[in-house]
Order: C-alpha cells, then structure tokens, then sequence
C-alpha cells in the first residue's frame, strides 16, 4: 500500500497546491480591486434581477420636462428659459404646501442673485412653508454654501442646505450616496433628517464614506408630475399630502439625467427621491464585512481542488457546478435582503480553481496512464494497451473480473539440454530470439503475455479486454507460432552454427478466468486464474512424447466462431485435476504424422 499512499499524497498535493495558487491570486486580486467596475456592475445586474420594490407612497418628483417647457408655450411664455424667475419656484413651492407635502426638497441651485423682487418672492415662500430643502453643489472649505446669499438667511427662513452631488463611478453611473461632500452633508440626507426630524449621525450612516442607494425600480418608479401642471394647480387634491416632494429638472436639454445601477435616464430628482428613501429605511443595502468576502474566496477557491484530491472528475465538476448554482443564488436572495456580498472575485476563484483542478486532475491521469501503459506494454499489443486504457480507470484496478477467456501455455522442447552445452551469452541470447517470436505472434492476435516462465511462456485471449473470438485468434496463434515462428527461430538457430532444432508444446483451454493485477504496490503482474488456467497448463504438458504439438480442449472447439479446416479429433483423456474425461483436439499443422496414421492410439493408454 506504499506506493498507493504516495500517489494519494501527491495528488492531494498537486491538487492543493493548484488552489492555494488560484485562490491567492484571486486574493491579491480583491485586495488590489483590479476589477473594480466589473464588480460594480453585478451589483446592477442585481438590481435586475431584484425588479422593482413597487412605488413609495411617501415621496413623489415634480420635474421639469419637457411637459414643462410645452405648458409655457402654449400659455404665451416663450421668452421664459432656465432657470426659470424665482417667483415660478416659489409658486410651486406655494402649492405644494398648500396640498400638505411634508418636506420639500429643491434639486436647484439658488446660489445666484436675481431681482430683488424675485429673490425675496422665492425667500417669502420658503419662509412662509417652513419645511424646505435646498440643494448646492458650491461650497467653501469650512462646508458653508452661498444659497440666498448664505447660511444665516437660509437659517433664518427656517430652511436647511445639503450637497446635491452624488459620488459617480467609472461611466459617469451613480450608484452610491455620501454621507457628506466638500464637508457638507448630501441633500438627500439632509432631507430625510427634515422629515423624520432626526440626525443621521455617521454611527447611523454606518461610518462609512459611502453606502448603496437602494434603488426601489427603473426611472419612472417614484411617481411625477410635471413642474408646470403643479404651478398652474392642475393636478388632483391631496397628491402630495404627507409626501416628500422632490423638485428638479429631468428634460436631457438640462443635462440634469444620469445612469444608475438600474438604468440609463433618470432624471436627478428621481435619483435624490431613491436617495431619501435609502435613508429614511436606514440604509437598508449595505456591504458584508471584508472579512466575509476573504472567507468566500478561499472557501470557494479550495472547493474543487479538495474534492479532485480525493474524488473523481465527475464529482469535482459536480461540487463546481452545485458551488456556482448556489452561490449565484444565495448572493441574489442576500441582496434581496440588504447585504452586498462580492461576486467576481469569491466567483473567480471557484472559477480558476475549477478549471485548474481540471487541468490537474487531466495532468495526473496523463502520468497514471503511463504508468498504465508501461505496466501492460509488457503484456499486451499497443491496441490492446489503448483499449485498457479507454476502459478503465488509471489506478489500475482491474482485478477480480471474471472473462470468458481462452487460456494458452507454451513449451520448448529440448532447450534444457542446449543450454547445458552453451555458453550462458548464446543462452540467453537464443531464448530471447525464441520469445519475441513467439511474443509477436500473441500481439498479432491480440493476445495478452501473461508471463515467461524459463523458455515457456503464459498468454491469455479475451482479457482484460473481452474478444468475442478469443478462441479464434488462440488456435491462428498457436498456427503462427508452430508453422511460421518456430521453423523461422530453427532456420536463425542454424545460422548460428548449432545444430539443433527444436519442437514445441502448446496447450489451449476456454472457460471462466479470474483476470486482475497481483502482487503488492512494489511489484505488480497482470495474471489470470482459475481451473482453466490450470487445464491448458496440464494440456501443454500432454503434448509431450506425442506426434502433436497443439492440445486444444472441446471447450475451445466449441467457443470458435470460425471453422478450422483441419481440426483433428485427438482422444478423450483424464486430465489430472479433472473428474470428467476431456475431449482434445489438434490441428493438422502441428501434427508431425497424416492423420491416418493413427499415432494418437500410442497415446490412449497414457493417463495424466
């Protein structure tokens, strides 16, 4: 078990080095945030997939569009162009309280002066309501702004200022809301403060330097109306009853509509309503902590790899694929309660690893199946040894397999004596001649070469892989061997100067073998066992003595699926292991007398 506990090893640490090596790459990735924006735009797809949360009861956008600039024309204010007189602010703002809106919140810039009359008329109206507020994007570095001329007027009509700029990434896409900006808190902070009469201190923000607007749907969601329907008084009572109302441009000719992470031209007050929502919600979309997403990346990045070191590829590909089916979907419903989990990089590293486990796990095998092949080379023809190959697994567990098999055993008659009265060099030298033609022989069947046993020789038709004609290509065998192989082998023999030519002994069975690798992990043979195995031994060693040199049994005779021409009926005779009689059959190609002759009743009386 040695040798198996070290491929074991190596492979669990091939495997783990593969995703240690993955996962800290898509570490080093995450810590440098190399994909930054792809990251973000999953965050979008997950607004996608999220859909729209319906539209809020509590807010609603008065917008200047082109609606807006069509009322004017037709109502003979041509000459009216953006911004608009201040009187026109202060008429919505006059309605808009009049109709019971709670908190109204103006994405305009009144940093400019005017007239006197309409700068006071707008100042007059934000006074008389109470509950407005105002936008900027000027501010000094102290975070003071220079709305109606500054923070002690604004202090004074009882108003407050925020920020109406929003963080913007890569592609000009908001998706984020800062707690403060240039030192001043956002307007959209700012107004939800207004409504709840509450501080959103940065302990409620999260301390964070941004958090995610959590968008309730597409642009259109939050409910509008038009900046001139409401001047002129034409909408229903009550529409704005206890609503926040957000007051600002959406027409794209006054460059005030953005993208957002769910989708392109919203307008700006629609995007500062989302905003205001986020907010008076608490936030609700917020990132898990960095540690979490570390966490996921390495547990993701060593799933597979630990699952190839033990398992197979089909369950290595199974945990990948059951590991991204889940995460996909578990990262989707924890977005649908508020918490931004990473996806490209804990997914990259399931990824990576994934498909380096592949990698190593077809790199391993590669290794394994020449071991393989340089096990059964030694027994087998190449076609033979790719077609073990295809068919089982690389840790060569072939043993226990029951074939219906045809079972050879061959002998040298008389090469004990010769290697007596040689040199050991022409011994060897002449035995080796002797097998590899008698080996090419068996290959040319595809026989499998069991073993060698001094000058004789075990092979076996039909395993490890099953041949419906095993019995076939063992008879043409044992004709190679005896009409072409042997004959060829006497004739080298002569040339070499020896005087002898040697006779063979061959005998073949069909039945049930048990076909498998034995020994330990240190040395390793492939064999095949059984009575049939033990049958075609004693056969082989009947030969001897006799005129033929091929004994075939009836269960052989009986498995070909081709006639042989000159098949000769021997006798039947006791085999030694065997209760029954057992009927033996020749060929006439390895007999040295015709038939007719009938040499074999010299044999009748012989008993084994």
């Amino acid at each position: 078990m040695r040798r198996s506990g070290v491929r074991r090893r190596l492979r669990a640490s091939i495997f783990l080095g593969v995703g240690l090596a993955l996962t800290g790459i898509a570490l080093l990735a995450y810590g440098t945030n190399v994909f930054k924006q792809l990251e973000l735009n999953t965050v979008d797809t997950r607004f996608s997939v999220r859909g729209s949360q319906g539209t809020p009861k509590d807010l609603a956008v008065v917008q200047i569009d082109a609606t807006t600039f069509s009322d004017f024309n037709n109502q003979g204010r041509q000459n009216i162009r953006y911004p608009f007189p201040r009187s026109l602010f202060a008429g919505v703002i006059d309605r808009l309280c009049k109709d019971g809106a709670k908190v109204i919140a103006y994405d305009i810039q009144f940093t400019e002066q005017t007239t006197i009359a309409e700068d006071n008329r707008l100042i007059d109206s934000v006074s008389k309501c109470g509950k407005v507020v105002l936008a900027t994007t000027e501010v000094d570095a102290k975070g003071h702004s220079d709305v109606f001329g500054g923070d002690d007027v604004v202090r004074q009509v009882h108003a407050r200022v925020g920020n109406g700029n929003f963080p913007q990434d890569s592609g000009g896409i908001i998706r984020r809301v800062a707690y403060k900006v240039d030192k001043l808190k956002s307007f959209s902070l700012v107004t939800a403060e207004r409504e709840t009469g509450k501080t959103i201190t940065p302990d409620g923000f999260g301390h964070r330097k941004f958090n995610w607007i959590d968008f309730v749907g597409p642009p259109g969601t939050i409910r509008h109306v038009s900046f001139s329907r409401v001047l002129a008084g034409k909408f229903r009572p009550g529409t704005f009853q206890d609503k926040i109302v957000i007051v600002g441009p959406s027409a794209p000719s006054l460059q005030d509509v953005h993208s957002t992470s769910v989708g392109d031209g919203m307008s700006g007050a629609e995007v500062q309503a989302n905003a205001v929502e986020t907010a008076l919600h608490g936030f609700p979309l917020r990132s898990v902590p960095g540690w979490l997403n570390i966490l996921l990346i390495v547990v993701l990045g060593l799933l597979t790899p630990l699952v190839g070191a033990r398992y197979s590829l089909r369950w290595m590909l199974g945990a990948g694929l059951a590991a991204t089916a889940g995460f996909l979907v578990t990262t989707q419903l924890l977005f649908n309660h508020g918490w931004v989990v990473s996806f490209v990089y804990p997914f990259g590293a399931l990824v990576l690893s994934t498909v380096g486990s592949i990698g190593a796990y077809y790199l391993f095998a590669a290794f394994e199946r020449e071991r393989v092949r340089d096990v059964f080379s030694r027994f087998v023809p190449e076609a033979v040894v790719n077609d073990v190959l295809a068919r089982t697994d690389s840790d060569l567990r072939l043993g226990g397999v029951t074939m219906e098999s045809t079972v050879m055993f061959t002998d040298l008659r008389g090469f004990t004596s010769f290697s007596e009265s040689q040199p050991p060099s022409e011994v060897i030298r002449a035995i080796n001649v002797y097998l590899s033609e008698m080996t090419e022989a068996i290959h040319e069947q595809g026989g499998t070469l069991v073993s060698y046993e001094g000058d004789g020789i075990m092979a076996v038709f039909g395993a490890p892989i099953e041949q419906a004609d095993h019995a076939d290509r063992a008879v043409e065998s044992s004709r190679k061997m005896l009409c072409e192989r042997l004959p060829r082998f006497n004739e080298w023999l002569q040339g070499q100067g020896h005087e002898h030519s040697f006779r063979m002994g061959i005998g073949l069975n069909t039945g049930p073998v048990v076909s498998g690798n034995v020994g330990s992990e240190q040395r390793m043979e492939y064999t095949a066992l059984g009575d049939t195995t033990n049958t075609a031994a004693r056969l082989q060693g009947m030969t001897k003595g006799t005129r033929h040199q091929l004994f075939l049994s009836d269960t052989t005779r009986e498995a070909l699926q081709s006639e042989v021409a000159d098949l000769l009926y021997v006798d039947e005779f006791e085999v030694r292991g065997r209760e029954a009689k057992v009927k033996i059959w020749s060929i006439v190609a390895a007999t040295d007398e015709p038939p007719q002759v009938a040499a074999a009743a010299s044999l009748s009386s012989r008993r084994t």
